[in-house]
């Protein structure tokens, strides 16, 4: 009975300091830590504004891995939407056995092909592996900046004001 006794204090003792020892940790531990944490948290974060179009719709450039193409802002849009033409100035030639996708649009269902792009940019504000679609150009009367990209920024609509922020 007394070592039953003996082995639930020792138990009770290491529970309870042992994992101070691991989150204090020594200081040559902890500094480096708190080095990499601080820059980013000190970070600017970029915003961009974009202004309301007479037609009530919020339309932008967009810079794709360098290369600009106009969009327009849909946040009803799960994704970014590429029509075909403006895929092929972004160096994207999708072949027909890519159009495996098939999407809902305001036209009716259609096949579209799955692209990751590398670099989006508006402005400074920069998200970097982006899903998209590429889609015929019939069935898309412009691209769609869509929630692959802003789901990766906060974002508010004011005053005929689009602001997205990183």
């Amino acid at each position: 009975m007394r070592q039953l006794l003996y082995f639930a204090i020792a138990a009770l003792l290491i529970g309870a300091f042992v994992p101070k020892l691991y989150s204090n940790g020594t200081p040559a531990m902890t500094t480096p830590a708190r080095a990499d944490v601080a820059p980013a948290a000190a970070a600017a974060s970029r915003k961009v504004t974009i202004s309301q179009s007479p037609n009530g719709h919020f339309e932008t450039p967009v810079s794709i891995d360098g290369r600009s193409v106009d969009f327009m802002v849909d946040t009803g849009a799960s994704m970014i939407a590429l029509r075909e033409r403006d895929a092929g100035k972004l160096g994207i030639f999708p072949v027909p056995a890519d159009y495996t996708a098939l999407v809902a649009t305001a036209n009716g269902r259609v096949k579209a092909a799955r692209v990751q792009l590398k670099k989006v940019d508006i402005g400074g504000v920069t998200v970097r592996d982006v899903a998209a679609l590429v889609l015929p150009d019939e069935a898309l009367g412009q691209n769609l900046l869509g929630m692959s990209f802003l789901s990766q920024l906060r974002w508010e609509q004011k005053n005929g004001k689009l602001i997205l922020e990183q």
